[in-house]
Protein backbone atom coordinates (compact mmCIF):
# COMPACT_ATOMS: atom_id res chain seq x y z
CA UNK A 1 0.00 0.00 0.00
CA UNK A 2 1.27 3.85 -1.20
CA UNK A 3 1.19 6.23 2.05
CA UNK A 4 0.97 9.45 1.11
CA UNK A 5 2.43 11.93 3.66
CA UNK A 6 4.13 14.93 4.45
CA UNK A 7 8.13 14.47 5.70
CA UNK A 8 10.82 16.79 6.59
CA UNK A 9 13.78 16.11 4.94
CA UNK A 10 16.07 17.36 7.36
CA UNK A 11 15.74 19.18 10.80
CA UNK A 12 13.81 22.04 10.74
CA UNK A 13 13.04 21.75 6.67
CA UNK A 14 9.40 22.52 5.93
CA UNK A 15 7.01 19.72 5.42
CA UNK A 16 7.11 17.76 1.78
CA UNK A 17 5.33 15.74 0.01
CA UNK A 18 6.16 12.54 0.67
CA UNK A 19 5.21 8.77 -0.52
CA UNK A 20 6.38 5.24 1.05
CA UNK A 21 5.80 1.90 0.70
CA UNK A 22 3.82 0.68 3.79
CA UNK A 23 4.60 -2.82 3.09
CA UNK A 24 2.15 -6.33 3.88
CA UNK A 25 0.31 -5.57 7.04
CA UNK A 26 1.27 -8.15 9.72
CA UNK A 27 -0.96 -10.59 11.62
CA UNK A 28 -1.40 -8.27 14.96
CA UNK A 29 -1.17 -4.94 12.82
CA UNK A 30 -3.98 -2.42 11.80
CA UNK A 31 -4.25 0.25 9.05
CA UNK A 32 -5.76 3.36 9.76
CA UNK A 33 -7.09 6.04 7.46
CA UNK A 34 -6.42 8.85 8.92
CA UNK A 35 -8.92 11.46 8.88
CA UNK A 36 -7.69 14.20 11.80
CA UNK A 37 -4.39 14.25 13.48
CA UNK A 38 -3.15 16.84 15.97
CA UNK A 39 0.05 18.64 16.33
CA UNK A 40 2.25 17.95 19.63
CA UNK A 41 5.13 20.18 20.82
CA UNK A 42 6.77 16.73 20.65
CA UNK A 43 6.04 16.66 17.10
CA UNK A 44 8.05 19.94 16.51
CA UNK A 45 10.90 18.62 18.68
CA UNK A 46 11.68 15.69 16.32
CA UNK A 47 11.41 18.02 13.17
CA UNK A 48 13.74 20.05 14.63
CA UNK A 49 16.19 16.68 15.89
CA UNK A 50 16.02 18.67 19.28
CA UNK A 51 16.89 15.62 21.17
CA UNK A 52 19.44 14.36 18.50
CA UNK A 53 17.78 10.96 17.40
CA UNK A 54 15.11 11.97 14.67
CA UNK A 55 15.82 10.00 11.79
CA UNK A 56 15.12 12.01 8.20
CA UNK A 57 13.09 12.25 6.06
CA UNK A 58 10.46 12.23 8.98
CA UNK A 59 6.39 11.82 9.13
CA UNK A 60 5.75 13.27 12.38
CA UNK A 61 2.53 13.14 14.16
CA UNK A 62 1.52 11.08 16.76
CA UNK A 63 -2.55 12.05 17.67
CA UNK A 64 -3.94 10.05 14.62
CA UNK A 65 -7.82 9.42 14.58
CA UNK A 66 -9.60 7.77 11.65
CA UNK A 67 -11.23 4.08 10.24
CA UNK A 68 -9.47 0.82 10.33
CA UNK A 69 -9.01 0.18 6.81
CA UNK A 70 -7.23 -3.57 7.46
CA UNK A 71 -6.54 -5.47 9.89
CA UNK A 72 -4.27 -8.27 10.62
CA UNK A 73 -5.02 -11.94 10.47
CA UNK A 74 -4.70 -11.97 14.28
CA UNK A 75 -7.04 -8.91 15.25
CA UNK A 76 -9.92 -10.07 17.38
CA UNK A 77 -12.81 -9.18 15.35
CA UNK A 78 -14.59 -8.61 18.01
CA UNK A 79 -13.16 -5.97 18.98
CA UNK A 80 -11.85 -4.17 15.92
CA UNK A 81 -12.80 -4.08 12.54
CA UNK A 82 -12.91 -2.26 9.17
CA UNK A 83 -14.72 0.62 9.29
CA UNK A 84 -14.43 1.24 12.85
CA UNK A 85 -13.76 4.91 14.11
CA UNK A 86 -10.42 4.44 16.12
CA UNK A 87 -7.32 6.51 17.32
CA UNK A 88 -3.81 5.92 17.52
CA UNK A 89 -1.71 7.87 20.09
CA UNK A 90 1.44 7.98 21.49
CA UNK A 91 2.24 4.45 21.98
CA UNK A 92 1.10 2.20 19.13
CA UNK A 93 2.40 -1.21 20.39
CA UNK A 94 4.42 -3.39 23.01
CA UNK A 95 5.91 -6.48 23.27
CA UNK A 96 2.76 -7.33 25.62
CA UNK A 97 5.45 -9.73 27.31
CA UNK A 98 7.54 -8.07 29.63
CA UNK A 99 6.97 -7.51 33.35
CA UNK A 100 5.53 -4.05 32.59
CA UNK A 101 3.08 -5.40 29.96
CA UNK A 102 1.96 -8.10 32.18
CA UNK A 103 1.61 -5.80 34.75
CA UNK A 104 -0.59 -3.39 32.83
CA UNK A 105 2.16 -1.25 32.47
CA UNK A 106 3.06 -0.93 28.62
CA UNK A 107 4.03 2.82 28.78
CA UNK A 108 6.91 1.58 30.67
CA UNK A 109 7.66 -1.04 27.65
CA UNK A 110 11.46 -0.98 26.80
CA UNK A 111 10.39 -2.02 23.24
CA UNK A 112 7.18 0.01 23.09
CA UNK A 113 6.37 1.42 19.66
CA UNK A 114 6.74 5.30 20.34
CA UNK A 115 4.98 7.08 17.03
CA UNK A 116 6.54 10.01 17.56
CA UNK A 117 10.12 8.13 17.15
CA UNK A 118 9.31 6.08 14.02
CA UNK A 119 10.80 8.07 11.64
CA UNK A 120 8.69 8.28 7.83
CA UNK A 121 5.51 6.20 9.31
CA UNK A 122 4.04 8.71 11.32
CA UNK A 123 0.58 10.58 11.59
CA UNK A 124 1.30 13.47 8.90
CA UNK A 125 0.17 10.91 6.59
CA UNK A 126 -3.21 9.33 4.71
CA UNK A 127 -2.74 6.04 6.58
CA UNK A 128 -1.19 5.18 9.98
CA UNK A 129 -0.16 1.61 11.32
CA UNK A 130 -0.77 0.33 14.64
CA UNK A 131 2.02 -2.29 15.25
CA UNK A 132 -0.89 -3.88 18.04
CA UNK A 133 -4.21 -3.49 16.88
CA UNK A 134 -4.48 -3.13 21.10
CA UNK A 135 -3.43 0.15 20.43
CA UNK A 136 -6.15 1.46 18.04
CA UNK A 137 -8.55 2.67 21.04
CA UNK A 138 -12.50 2.53 19.33
CA UNK A 139 -14.12 5.87 20.02
CA UNK A 140 -16.94 6.52 21.95
CA UNK A 141 -19.92 7.65 19.57
CA UNK A 142 -20.07 10.97 21.58
CA UNK A 143 -16.36 11.76 20.71
CA UNK A 144 -15.74 13.42 17.26
CA UNK A 145 -13.00 12.19 15.20
CA UNK A 146 -11.15 16.32 15.76
CA UNK A 147 -11.04 16.17 19.13
CA UNK A 148 -10.19 12.03 19.26
CA UNK A 149 -6.32 12.84 18.53
CA UNK A 150 -5.05 15.46 21.12
CA UNK A 151 -6.86 13.33 23.47
CA UNK A 152 -4.99 10.19 23.14
CA UNK A 153 -1.51 12.24 23.73
CA UNK A 154 -2.07 15.62 25.95
CA UNK A 155 -5.39 14.33 27.21
CA UNK A 156 -4.06 10.88 28.63
CA UNK A 157 -0.86 12.58 29.63
CA UNK A 158 -2.86 14.79 32.19
CA UNK A 159 -5.40 11.93 33.09
CA UNK A 160 -3.51 8.97 33.86
CA UNK A 161 -1.53 10.80 37.23
CA UNK A 162 -5.22 11.37 38.76
CA UNK A 163 -5.37 7.70 38.55
CA UNK A 164 -1.83 6.55 39.61
CA UNK A 165 -1.36 9.05 42.88
CA UNK A 166 -4.90 8.32 43.70
CA UNK A 167 -6.17 11.70 43.64
CA UNK A 168 -9.63 11.93 45.33
CA UNK A 169 -12.18 14.21 44.56
CA UNK A 170 -11.78 16.04 48.07
CA UNK A 171 -8.32 17.19 46.79
CA UNK A 172 -6.79 20.60 46.01
CA UNK A 173 -5.60 20.54 43.03
CA UNK A 174 -3.02 22.94 40.90
CA UNK A 175 -2.98 23.42 37.46
CA UNK A 176 0.68 24.41 36.50
CA UNK A 177 0.10 26.39 32.98
CA UNK A 178 -2.92 27.04 31.00
CA UNK A 179 -1.84 25.83 27.21
CA UNK A 180 -2.43 22.33 25.56
CA UNK A 181 -2.13 19.93 28.29
CA UNK A 182 -3.42 22.66 31.32
CA UNK A 183 -6.49 23.05 29.58
CA UNK A 184 -7.47 19.65 29.42
CA UNK A 185 -5.83 19.17 33.00
CA UNK A 186 -8.12 21.86 34.13
CA UNK A 187 -11.30 20.01 32.97
CA UNK A 188 -10.04 16.82 34.02
CA UNK A 189 -9.66 18.17 37.99
CA UNK A 190 -13.13 19.92 37.73
CA UNK A 191 -14.97 16.64 36.32
CA UNK A 192 -13.27 14.37 39.01
CA UNK A 193 -14.38 16.27 41.59
CA UNK A 194 -11.39 18.17 42.73
CA UNK A 195 -10.84 21.92 44.24
CA UNK A 196 -8.95 23.09 41.64
CA UNK A 197 -6.22 26.20 41.04
CA UNK A 198 -4.84 27.15 37.91
CA UNK A 199 -1.58 28.59 38.24
CA UNK A 200 0.12 30.85 35.38
CA UNK A 201 2.67 33.35 35.04
CA UNK A 202 0.04 35.41 33.13
CA UNK A 203 -2.49 37.26 35.15
CA UNK A 204 -4.51 37.78 31.95
CA UNK A 205 -5.28 34.03 31.85
CA UNK A 206 -7.41 34.24 34.85
CA UNK A 207 -10.86 34.53 33.03
CA UNK A 208 -9.95 31.44 30.33
CA UNK A 209 -8.88 29.57 33.53
CA UNK A 210 -11.96 29.84 35.11
CA UNK A 211 -14.00 29.20 31.81
CA UNK A 212 -12.25 25.92 31.41
CA UNK A 213 -13.12 25.06 35.50
CA UNK A 214 -10.85 26.82 37.66
CA UNK A 215 -12.25 27.31 41.49
CA UNK A 216 -9.31 29.82 41.92
CA UNK A 217 -6.34 31.30 40.20
CA UNK A 218 -2.43 32.10 41.20
CA UNK A 219 -0.78 34.46 38.93
CA UNK A 220 3.19 34.01 39.63
CA UNK A 221 4.45 36.73 37.57
CA UNK A 222 5.36 39.85 40.02
CA UNK A 223 3.13 38.49 42.57
CA UNK A 224 3.43 36.49 46.17
CA UNK A 225 -0.30 34.90 45.40
CA UNK A 226 2.20 31.54 44.90
CA UNK A 227 3.74 31.96 48.09
CA UNK A 228 0.38 33.04 50.37
CA UNK A 229 -0.43 29.51 48.78
CA UNK A 230 2.05 27.32 51.06
CA UNK A 231 0.61 24.15 52.21
CA UNK A 232 -2.62 24.14 50.26
CA UNK A 233 -2.27 21.55 47.56
CA UNK A 234 -2.82 17.76 48.12
CA UNK A 235 -1.50 17.49 44.01
CA UNK A 236 0.29 19.90 41.63
CA UNK A 237 0.08 18.91 38.03
CA UNK A 238 3.22 21.06 36.09
CA UNK A 239 2.45 21.19 32.31
CA UNK A 240 4.61 23.58 31.44
CA UNK A 241 7.31 23.11 28.96
CA UNK A 242 10.07 25.02 30.85
CA UNK A 243 11.80 25.67 33.63
CA UNK A 244 9.71 27.14 37.28
CA UNK A 245 10.70 27.63 40.73
CA UNK A 246 10.65 23.69 41.91
CA UNK A 247 11.26 24.88 45.94
CA UNK A 248 8.42 27.32 45.50
CA UNK A 249 5.62 24.47 44.38
CA UNK A 250 7.36 21.71 46.84
CA UNK A 251 6.28 24.40 49.44
CA UNK A 252 2.78 24.73 47.90
CA UNK A 253 2.00 21.25 48.80
CA UNK A 254 0.71 19.76 51.99
CA UNK A 255 2.30 17.41 54.10
CA UNK A 256 2.98 14.17 51.43
CA UNK A 257 1.59 16.67 48.84
CA UNK A 258 2.69 15.43 45.29
CA UNK A 259 4.02 17.21 42.63
CA UNK A 260 4.01 15.92 38.83
CA UNK A 261 5.54 16.82 35.73
CA UNK A 262 4.26 16.03 32.50
CA UNK A 263 6.05 19.35 31.14
CA UNK A 264 9.19 18.91 29.73
CA UNK A 265 11.58 21.25 31.55
CA UNK A 266 14.55 22.70 29.67
CA UNK A 267 17.50 22.31 32.10
CA UNK A 268 17.50 20.13 35.46
CA UNK A 269 15.30 20.09 38.00
CA UNK A 270 17.37 21.33 41.09
CA UNK A 271 15.50 21.83 45.09
CA UNK A 272 16.39 22.22 48.14
CA UNK A 273 16.28 18.96 50.07
CA UNK A 274 14.37 20.31 52.97
CA UNK A 275 11.38 21.09 50.69
CA UNK A 276 11.47 17.30 49.77
CA UNK A 277 12.54 15.74 53.08
CA UNK A 278 10.81 17.13 56.15
CA UNK A 279 7.24 16.65 55.08
CA UNK A 280 7.50 13.82 53.05
CA UNK A 281 6.86 15.02 49.58
CA UNK A 282 7.49 13.49 45.98
CA UNK A 283 8.36 14.44 42.76
CA UNK A 284 7.25 12.02 39.98
CA UNK A 285 6.94 12.17 36.29
CA UNK A 286 5.11 10.86 34.34
CA UNK A 287 4.59 9.49 30.44
CA UNK A 288 1.55 8.67 27.66
CA UNK A 289 -0.42 6.01 29.72
CA UNK A 290 -1.22 2.20 29.79
CA UNK A 291 -3.82 0.56 27.32
CA UNK A 292 -6.06 0.74 30.48
CA UNK A 293 -5.22 4.46 31.44
CA UNK A 294 -6.41 5.47 28.38
CA UNK A 295 -9.65 3.43 27.80
CA UNK A 296 -10.58 4.91 31.05
CA UNK A 297 -9.92 7.99 29.76
CA UNK A 298 -12.14 8.29 26.82
CA UNK A 299 -14.75 6.95 28.76
CA UNK A 300 -14.57 9.62 31.18
CA UNK A 301 -14.02 12.15 28.37
CA UNK A 302 -17.14 11.46 26.48
CA UNK A 303 -19.48 10.89 29.50
CA UNK A 304 -18.13 14.14 31.12
CA UNK A 305 -18.25 16.42 28.10
CA UNK A 306 -14.00 16.88 28.63
CA UNK A 307 -12.79 18.05 25.01
CA UNK A 308 -9.61 19.58 24.08
CA UNK A 309 -10.05 23.26 22.59
CA UNK A 310 -8.85 22.73 18.96
CA UNK A 311 -7.99 24.84 15.77
CA UNK A 312 -8.82 22.72 12.66
CA UNK A 313 -6.57 22.82 9.54
CA UNK A 314 -6.38 21.30 6.30
CA UNK A 315 -3.33 18.90 5.63
CA UNK A 316 -2.12 21.00 2.75
CA UNK A 317 -2.27 23.80 4.98
CA UNK A 318 0.29 21.64 7.87
CA UNK A 319 3.30 23.81 7.23
CA UNK A 320 0.85 27.43 8.58
CA UNK A 321 -0.43 25.09 10.97
CA UNK A 322 2.99 23.97 12.53
CA UNK A 323 3.91 27.34 12.53
CA UNK A 324 1.04 29.10 14.60
CA UNK A 325 2.17 25.79 16.76
CA UNK A 326 5.56 27.20 17.26
CA UNK A 327 4.39 30.50 17.57
CA UNK A 328 2.09 29.56 20.79
CA UNK A 329 -0.53 31.39 18.97
CA UNK A 330 -2.57 27.99 19.26
CA UNK A 331 -5.40 27.93 21.46
CA UNK A 332 -5.41 25.35 22.45
CA UNK A 333 -4.28 22.32 19.89
CA UNK A 334 -3.83 22.09 16.53
CA UNK A 335 -5.23 19.48 14.29
CA UNK A 336 -4.67 19.06 10.36
CA UNK A 337 -7.65 17.23 8.78
CA UNK A 338 -7.41 15.00 4.90
CA UNK A 339 -9.11 17.19 2.26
Amino acid sequence: MRVNAFAATSAGAELAPYQYEAGELGPLEVDVDVTHCGICHSDLVMIDNDWGYANFPLVAGHEAAGVVSAVGTMVDPERLAVGQRVVVGAIAGSCMSCEFCLTGRQQLCLSRDDTVLRGDRGGFASSVRASDWRFAYPLPEAIELQDAGPLLCAGVTVFAPFLRHGVKPTDHVGIVGIGGLGHLAIQFARAWGCEVTAISSSSGKRDQAVGLGADHFIGTRGTDELDRAAGTFDFILSTVSGDIPWDDYLAALKPQGTLCVVGMPESAIQIGPLSLLVSEKTISGGVPASRQETMQMLEFAARTGVRPLVETFPMGDINRAIERVRSGDVRFRAVVAAQ
